[in-house]
């Protein structure tokens, strides 16, 4: 099929036949698509949609495109989690392990930053010697040993949406529900799960800003996840403001570790954290009851076992054996720490999360290019929540940066993200929403 013909049919609205959806996931996986064509189709099809079941033949497409693995030789329940992206939000590192604490095998295929969120890969990438893409067997290797393990697209796992991935992120395509429902769901249903819970975000930090958008978003990964045969669930959390104290690459890794260890935990990212987990265990089968699973995931994090399988994780997959112990003298650190402080008195009121999402990217903590390099070491810590009670001059931030002029600027940036009333606004519970299957 000529590629122009299908995008013209897509760009006049009519509704793609699985066989031309076919031939679009072939043709992205191959490159007899241009970049140019791939483009003008994610347009077309963000301005005008897709039905139902063009995104379920879309996300099969994509996963037939490459390999799907068979995990036949584990004796226990495959389990998943995704998020829709977020700013700090570093939930993967914790929660795998976590679930793989409790008995689950957690084979985690996870993406780079995309548009102005983070990437849990390029997170990954800041632990020295860590293969966040090994080859097939080095992951199934880990999974079997380790219970989890958290890596990247590798060339033989949907092909095409990694091509994909790369050509919406610059093109502004980002947004579009089919789109992110077939992305999201091709790499999972080439992973061979038997379950998967979406963490769908809703907030100035999210692409999806309101909870109207976040439920479409939502109720559309669930159908068509249940739809191409995987059980799936979907969680809508908050993303008015960064779920972790950390945005960046290696400075939400060390949050991360201390989350695991105990030395120290934000809240909301715990509350986040634990949440996913017992619906996880639930959808899994390892707990019959919510309490039960809300149990298993609490003792697995407090008794240290799942501080214990990351770094095991970790160690498999090429990084330091000792890195959990060890995490500080192992990360990249930026050359220079400015503290952001507030210019007045009052209670942290908002925080454009967005904002500091896209003061990461201009810091060199994530991509404008598919090729851009990531700088591992720059971001922003010590974030300041909603509802904190803050003085003149007292810090809202630090920046960790690689030069002056770019902390002066991401300074800047930071003031402008908060804003800081003389009333304390009301909190709102970080776990905002859920959606099953019809049937569930």
């Amino acid at each position: 099929m000529l590629p122009q013909e299908i995008i013209r049919r897509k760009r006049d609205r009519a509704e793609l036949a699985p066989e031309e959806i076919a031939d679009f996931a072939a043709g992205l996986a191959t490159g007899s698509w241009t970049e140019g064509q791939v483009a003008a189709l994610a347009m077309a099809i963000c301005l005008n949609g897709m039905s139902r079941g063009e995104a379920v033949a879309l996300t099969i497409a994509m996963r037939d495109s490459g390999d799907v693995l068979d995990w036949r030789f584990l004796d226990g329940p495959l389990t998943d989690k995704h998020s829709t992206g977020g700013v700090g939000d570093n939930v993967s590192l914790m929660l795998a392990p976590i679930v793989a604490a409790c008995g689950a095998y957690v084979p985690m295929i996870s993406g780079r930053g995309l548009g102005h969120t983070g990437g849990t890969l390029d997170k990954m990438d800041s632990i020295p010697g860590y293969q966040s893409q090994p080859g097939l067997d080095a992951f199934r290797h880990t999974v079997r040993k380790a219970g989890c393990a958290i890596i990247g697209q590798t060339g033989d796992l949907a092909p095409a949406d990694r091509r994909f991935y790369a050509v919406r992120d610059v093109t502004g395509t980002v947004e579009s529900v089919p789109l992110i429902t077939a992305s999201i769901l091709s790499k999972k249903l080439a992973a061979g799960l038997q379950s998967l819970v979406l963490d769908v975000k809703c907030g100035n930090g999210a692409f999806m800003a309101s909870m109207a958008e976040a439920r479409q978003l939502a109720e559309s990964l669930v159908a068509v996840a249940n739809g191409a045969g995987l059980s799936a669930t979907a969680l809508i959390t908050d993303m008015n403001e960064p779920l972790a104290s950390a945005a960046g690459n290696a400075v939400e890794v060390l949050n991360a570790v201390d989350f695991l260890t105990g030395r120290s935990r934000d809240q909301r990212l715990e509350q986040v954290v634990l949440a996913l987990a017992a619906q996880m265990l639930l959808s899994s089968g390892r707990a019959a009851t919510a309490q039960e699973a809300s149990d298993l995931s609490h003792d697995a994090l407090s008794g240290g076992r799942a501080a214990e399988i990351f770094g095991k994780m970790v160690a498999e997959l090429g990084g330091p054996a000792d890195f959990v112990e060890n995490a500080r003298s192992y990360l990249p650190v930026a050359p220079v720490q400015h503290r952001v402080v507030a210019d007045r008195a009052g209670f942290v009121s908002m925080v454009d999360a967005r904002a500091l999402g896209v003061a990461v990217i201009e810091l060199g903590g994530g991509r404008r290019k598919p090729e851009d390099l990531v700088d591992h070491a720059v971001g922003l810590t010590g974030l300041v929540p909603v509802g904190a009670e803050v003085e003149a001059g007292r810090e809202l931030a630090i920046v960790h940066a690689r030069s002056s002029s770019h902390a002066a600027l991401a300074d800047r940036a930071v003031k402008a993200a908060y804003g800081i009333s003389d009333k304390r606004p009301r909190r709102v519970s970080p776990v905002r929403g859920k959606v099953s299957a019809p049937n569930a």
